[in-house]
């Protein structure tokens, strides 16, 4: 450009309204004429208008004054007041289990619910402002998790929950309106709109730098409004309602002064070693530099804190690299010193910068150079390089226009219109709830189908840039089936084996009861199901499964009832092999495996006796009349119902058998008469002789073993033996 270009611009304070002009020379800026003045009354509060009508008559005064030098001023370049931003924090989780792996659309579309979040949080902590509409100006991701973990990304990962938490900045639509609306009574057309965080921003820290995280901090007269820059681009807005009125404040109490006389002693302490103030009792006093200062040092600490937790909170609670603090307040002693130390930074990564550090500028002689010019200027230059614009934008048919601070997406508009991110997406199916062996499982429906986005008529990304003018549909996604789903699709991996159970092979298989019904494999589940699945866990679990429940009477513990209490033998039942080793029913099994049953024996009265080592009977060897004969008398009497068992009979599970035991008593000589039976000879004569070891003897003589015992009949002609 080789004729000259006058800017004029305004930097509308809480304290004062500062118009300034700027003559643009082949892409090189000279600083003509600067004029400051104070509002009259509490026009503005917080960066906000709060009287159009004496807000347009100061700017018209400086309109003016400046005309008288420069002639007739059309339009101006302005800034919307970084501390009119709202910021907010806001973590958003989404469960993720058995959806597909997640793409950047799904991110976005996590990112955007975060913001939504953000914005009716926004809405809510400022109520009473509740007739104002927010535009987003911008958001930055603090951090990403995957099941409670941080993570770096979320693209093509899987897990249960993914969440985002974000910080995002809000403008207030009535903050735009009421600046046009002073303007416009003042004459004057706005020529550009830029933010003040952003033109601050854009003069001292150019993009080549934004890639290094640091806070700038433009300190006025009621607040102080912080930016902070990271990875090439603004990371995060702030502000808080502190700043050079706390100190004015601070003097004034200190030293009983009014406010105004208070501000200039502020102003004093910058560039003297001492001051004289007369208070308001009318006495002088002198004080020195460094006695002021530690009179308001708390105020200072103050500021200092309520800055250093505000970047905190921007930055995700972690210092910056560096801090740079412009405006007139950046000015207050020992400021930047007492931020350093709050921030754990060197004394020399906080400081002051003024106009000088701009480069291509040039300022009249005229100008005092400082700190609280850097902001009127940069309005100026950002707001001609690098202007924020309105873009009007249709939406299901509906204008929705937006405050463009960054490269508007579809995903922006949606978010101006009013739509809500998470009635996008379609609502998953109607779940089942199903019971598996008495536990409850949860069937989720299928998934909604994801949103239907045209831009122009084109299929379109939340992420893709609109321009002015274009026009978006959006139509949400179908919702979800029910899941259909069968029992074998529901346990994935059904048990199968196979054993042989006495060189006889079986094929095992679970099997499965719903609703008292028996079912297969392919039975399709409904809502309510009551399902019992079993698979033999045992081998006394297999053979009932295949219906070899003879096999177990061999098995189970001989039983038998003796003198009416209950009595088991396992001794007496059969064996269990489990590939060759003796097992147990209460073993388990595995696939190939092979079981033999061994049933058991034919149990007699006998091994019962020497089982529970019964005596059954007393037996001696003797002669009788010279023949070997056996005597034997019972010991042990069982007996099943009435009748006496001999130890030779067979007893069977279940039996209920009686046992009485005698006494030991000695063999007498009568006891012959159970074993042998005695033919009285025809001639005898009624008598007879008994002997033993053919010596007379009695019936009732006792008799040892081997004894030899005759009885003897003696006859007409002679005595004679029964044989």
């Amino acid at each position: 450009m080789s004729m000259n270009n006058k800017l004029f611009a305004l930097d509308i304070g809480t304290r004062s309204c500062v118009g300034i002009i700027l003559e643009e020379t082949n892409d090189q800026y000279h600083v003509v004429d600067m004029l400051s003045i104070e509002h009259s009354e509490r026009a503005m509060l917080d960066g906000q208008i709060h009287d159009v009508m004496a807000v347009s008559k100061l700017i018209t005064q400086i309109k003016e004054e400046l005309e008288i030098n420069h002639g007739p001023l059309h339009k101006v370049c302005v800034a919307a007041a970084g501390r009119a931003l709202r910021t907010e924090r806001s973590k958003v989780s989404l469960p993720i289990n058995g959806k597909p792996i997640m793409q950047k659309q799904d991110i976005l579309h996590l990112e955007l619910l975060a913001v939504q979040h953000a914005q009716a949080a926004v809405a809510e902590k400022y109520k009473e402002e509740k007739s104002h509409y927010y535009y987003c100006v911008g958001y930055s991701v603090l951090y990403y998790r995957l099941d409670g973990e941080e993570i770096g990304s979320l693209i093509d990962q899987q897990g249960d929950e993914a969440s985002v938490e974000i910080i995002a900045t809000f403008l207030p639509k009535v903050v735009v309106e009421s600046l046009l609306a002073a303007l416009t009574r003042s004459g004057l057309e706005m020529e550009a709109l830029t933010l003040e965080p952003i033109a601050a921003i854009n003069v001292l820290i150019p993009p080549s730098m934004r890639r290094l995280n640091v806070a700038l901090v433009d300190i006025g007269a009621g607040t102080s409004d912080i930016a902070l820059t990271d990875l090439g681009t603004v990371i995060a807005y702030g502000m808080v309602p502190i700043a050079g009125d706390e100190i004015t404040e601070a003097i004034s109490d200190q030293f009983l002064l009014d406010f105004p006389l208070a501000e200039i002693a502020k102003r004093q302490l910058n560039t003297q070693d001492s001051i004289t103030v007369t208070d308001i009792l009318g006495f002088e006093t002198e004080v020195s530099k460094a006695e002021a200062i530690e009179q308001i040092s708390y105020a200072i600490d103050r500021l200092a804190l309520s800055i250093c937790e505000e970047v905190l909170q921007l930055n995700n609670n972690k210092p910056p690299k560096a801090v740079m603090l412009v405006g007139g307040g950046s000015l207050t002693p020992e400021l930047s010193k007492k931020i350093a130390e709050k921030l754990q930074l060197p004394a020399n990564r906080v400081a002051i910068r003024g106009i000088d550090a701009i480069s291509s500028l040039t300022v009249s002689d005229k100008i005092t150079k400082g700190p609280e010019l850097v902001t009127p200027i940069g309005i100026a230059l950002a707001a001609k390089q690098s202007p924020v614009q309105y873009r009007t934008v249709y939406v299901n048919e509906q204008p929705v226009r937006l405050f463009e601070v960054k490269t508007l997406t579809v995903g922006d508009c949606l978010l101006a219109a009013g739509i809500k991110m998470n009635k996008l997406y379609g609502r998953p199916g109607l779940a089942m709830i199903v019971s598996l062996n008495e536990k409850n499982i949860t069937i989720p429906g299928q998934y909604g189908a994801p949103p239907t986005l045209l831009k122009n008529g084109e299929c379109c990304s939340l992420d893709d840039p609109i321009e002015n003018g274009d026009t978006l549909f959006v139509e949400k996604g179908q919702d979800g089936d029910p899941t259909i789903l069968s029992i074998g699709q529901l346990l994935d991996d059904i048990p199968m084996k196979e054993v042989e159970i006495n060189r006889n092979t079986y094929q095992i298989e679970p099997s499965f009861i719903c609703n008292g019904e028996t079912v297969n494999t392919n039975y399709i589940l409904k809502d309510r199901d009551a399902i019992v699945f079993h698979f033999p866990k045992t081998i006394e679990d297999l053979f009932y499964n295949l219906n070899l429940t003879n096999l177990l009477e061999d098995l189970h513990p001989f039983h038998l009832i003796l003198n009416g209490k209950d009595t088991f033998y396992p001794s007496f039942s059969g064996k269990l092999y489990r590939n060759g080793v003796e097992s147990k029913l209460q073993s388990s099994f595995e696939n190939r495996d092979k079981i033999t049953v061994q049933k058991r024996g034919t149990i007699t009265v006998q091994d019962l006796a020497d089982l529970n080592q019964y005596i059954l009977n007393q037996t001696i060897p003797v002669t009788f009349n010279d023949k070997e004969i056996l005597l034997k008398k019972d010991i042990t009497i069982i007996t099943r119902g009435d009748t006496i068992l001999s130890e030779d009979c067979t007893i069977h599970d279940g039996d209920s058998l009686s046992i009485t035991h005698q006494r030991l008593q000695p063999f007498i000589f009568q006891d012959i008469f159970k074993e042998v039976d005695i033919h009285l000879p025809k001639d005898t004569n009624g008598s007879f002789i008994l002997l033993k070891n053919n010596e007379e003897t009695t019936f009732y003589d006792p008799l040892e073993p081997f004894d030899s015992i005759k009885i003897i009949f003696p006859t007409q002609k002679g005595s004679q033996e029964i044989k």
